[in-house]
């Protein structure tokens, strides 16, 4: 018990996650997506506050059906592992799935992230890439881990099945170069996305670029952007959310 404890302490820093490839999972629903995507469990903290919800007990039945051993623990031993509020009383040590590069594919979609900073808004971006069909999701220096407690959350895990690769843009560009990728960014000066996808089909393979909640993207990625877009909105707000913003474009740009 302890030592599952002292490790999913260890694992709130990224230091720590990116040394032993481990992530926490915490909620019930979380917990259920790494049953699903049949990620390697190191370990189950459980309080007694999982029984509580047949969903709950059914989640614990799941787990011995796996031959997955759950440890439980005090209220008080279990907050003190956990990372996020309300954690439903089960905690999931997992190991994280190999970070892959998709293939080339007619229809090829990537989202890039560039110093999204918020964990909720990094999870919301994911779990819509991944609803949406989009092959993958790059983290590029500056963005929040993917495999934060908080970002796992907030995408209800769908990084278990949804590739996502924190990488550097010099490797992003190493990859997409020889598939000829074009790089779109999301920016309030670009074009409306609307007269956009008007005017006429949009490339079959695209990767799109979204910035920083208050910066936008940088200076860097712009640079390598062939076309700006923008989402109209009316003058009563200044901007969208990020995560809101990406869904947007995802879905108005998808093949």
């Amino acid at each position: 018990m302890g030592k599952l404890v002292t490790l999913a302490r260890d694992l709130r820093r990224r230091k720590a996650r990116e040394r032993d490839g481990l992530f926490v999972a915490e909620g019930v629903r979380v917990a259920e997506e790494v049953l699903r995507a049949g990620l390697h469990v190191e370990g189950v903290l459980a309080s007694p506050t999982l029984d509580s919800a047949p969903r709950g007990r059914e989640l614990r039945s799941a787990f011995a059906a796996r031959g997955i051993a759950v440890t439980d623990v005090s209220d008080r031993e279990f907050t003190s592992a956990a990372d996020t509020e309300s954690p439903q009383g089960v905690l999931v040590v997992a190991r994280q799935p190999e970070a892959r590069w998709p293939a080339a594919a007619d229809g090829l979609r990537v989202l890039v992230l560039d110093g999204v900073q918020d964990p909720g808004n990094v999870g919301a971006a994911i779990r819509t890439a991944a609803a949406l069909g989009v092959a993958a999701t790059v983290a590029l220096p500056g963005t929040v881990d993917p495999w934060n407690a908080k970002v796992v959350r907030a995408a209800v895990g769908a990084q278990c099945h949804h590739p996502v690769v924190s990488t550097t843009l010099d490797e992003f560009d190493a990859w997409r170069g020889p598939m000829g990728l074009p790089l779109w960014g999301a920016d309030h000066r670009g074009a409306s996305i609307a007269a956009v996808t008007a005017a006429g089909p949009v490339p079959r393979a695209l990767a799109l670029a979204v910035g920083n909640e208050g910066a936008g993207l940088g200076d860097t990625v712009r640079a390598r952007c062939v076309r700006l877009v923008a989402i109209p909105i009316t003058g009563a707000v200044e901007s969208l959310n990020v995560g809101v913003a990406t869904g947007i474009l995802l879905w108005a740009l998808r093949p």
